[in-house]
């Protein structure tokens, strides 16, 4: 079964949000502790972690205590550290394969994101002395604690713009810092405003979410089983909380399996708009662009709108993946000035598809299963169509014959 993994951001994220969340939900303090070590930079820093009430909800707090005296030992000739130096950091500190692999894929995320801003190549990047143990201990340790929890998948919600300016090593920023918004525009990510003007999401955790995460938007379809709560480190309006969700996958599949005989369930989207003053020659057009961009079926019904307007309702269903694409095209094609769009989900039969030989050519038939029993066998309408042209026959007669031949061989 697949383990998935939800970040809700209602207040953001960060990289010790991340540690706390991870930590709530069951990760051991003493494990990341350990592992870390591998680093080599242990005394640099301590880690702790204790429980916190954020608007009287009970939540974890991970601290990254810097350790002064070293600082001030190592500031004269260490003034931070580059990727390349991090990048060797983990790849010495022998981590398990997925944490090694995804914490160099953040932290090149996040490299990438502040080259971009400062017009620089990666490589180049300075992450500054305190800031870089920060970074490197939330970064890898929110990797480590994800691959304890053996997740498949991670997704996470829209993230909060949030606002203001925030003091920097170069003077005061606007917020979202440049990097996070580098980092948004990346992944294309859904943003809003809660309307609280702080500092919500940072460049770390918005690595995190950017390079780890699947998708972005609501909670995937899961069977909930745990929740973690990581506390931020100010209190604000609404609970600062990082909420991470834990639960397996309820059927999904990316592609039907004919060895699996039983039905299963999977996520589909279905989008919905009525028209009354369109051109229904632009209908059939509509279809083919709707089938071409990856939907899995398109109707339309008769209604009566208002002002006694005879109208139709268009409907999509289409893979959660497809909706952009298939919204794009109603706007476009359509007059349409909404589409309202569901998550539902629909159970499904294997199904596999087989040739058949008739003596008019060859026609595939598309085969579904109950279980070991199979309760559907039809042939391919395209097939049989072109057959019918071709031979000046009946269609019904191609499709008589292509079921004859499939039942005589079965």
């Amino acid at each position: 079964m697949t383990k998935l993994a939800y970040l809700e951001c209602p207040t953001g994220i960060a990289g010790d949000m991340c540690l706390g969340a991870l930590v709530d939900v069951g990760v051991p303090l003493e494990y990341l502790t350990e592992q870390l070590q591998n680093l080599g930079i242990a005394q640099e820093y301590e880690l702790r972690a204790e429980l916190v009430h954020r608007n009287g909800q009970l939540a974890t707090k991970v601290h990254v205590d810097l350790l002064e005296e070293h600082h001030h030992d190592q500031h004269a000739h260490h003034h931070g550290r580059h990727l390349p130096e991090i990048e060797q950091l983990i790849t010495q500190a022998q981590l398990p394969l997925r944490a090694h692999e995804w914490s160099l894929a953040v932290f090149r995320q996040l490299a990438v994101a502040e080259g971009a801003v400062h017009g620089i190549p990666p490589e180049k990047v300075h992450f500054h002395e305190v800031g870089a143990v920060d970074a490197i201990i939330d970064i890898v340790g929110t990797c480590l604690g994800l691959d304890w929890l053996e997740i498949d998948k991670l997704y996470c919600s829209a993230l909060p713009t949030g606002g203001g300016t925030v003091k920097a090593a170069h003077g005061r920023l606007p917020v979202p810092v440049p990097a996070v918004l580098k980092l948004w525009q990346m992944r294309n990510c859904p943003v809003y405003s809660n309307g609280i003007e702080r500092e919500l999401v940072t460049p770390t955790g918005a690595a995190i979410a950017t390079t780890l995460a699947t998708d972005f938007g609501a909670a995937p379809t899961m069977t909930l089983q745990k929740i973690g709560l990581g506390a931020g480190s100010i209190d604000l309006p609404i609970p600062n909380i990082l909420r991470l969700w834990l639960g397996e996958a309820r059927g999904q599949r990316s592609e039907v399996n004919t060895s699996d005989t039983s039905s299963c369930t999977e996520t589909i989207a279905v989008l919905e708009t009525q028209i009354d003053d369109l051109n229904p020659q632009a209908i059939g057009y509509i279809f083919d662009a709707l089938f071409a961009a990856g939907a899995v079926d398109v109707f339309t019904q008769p209604i009566g709108m208002k002002k006694s307007r005879p109208g139709i309702l268009l409907s999509v269903i289409c893979p959660r993946e497809r909706v952009c694409h298939c919204e794009t095209i109603l706007f476009q094609e359509t007059t349409t000035l909404g589409i309202r769009h569901s998550l539902q989900e629909r159970t499904i039969l294997p199904r596999e598809i087989q040739q058949v030989a008739t003596k008019y050519g060859s026609v595939r038939v598309k085969i579904a299963r109950l279980g070991e029993k199979i309760v559907n066998v039809q042939p391919e309408y395209e097939d049989c169509a072109q057959l019918a042209k071709e031979h000046q026959i009946a269609w019904r007669e191609i499709h008589r014959q292509a079921l004859h031949s499939w039942y005589s061989n079965a």
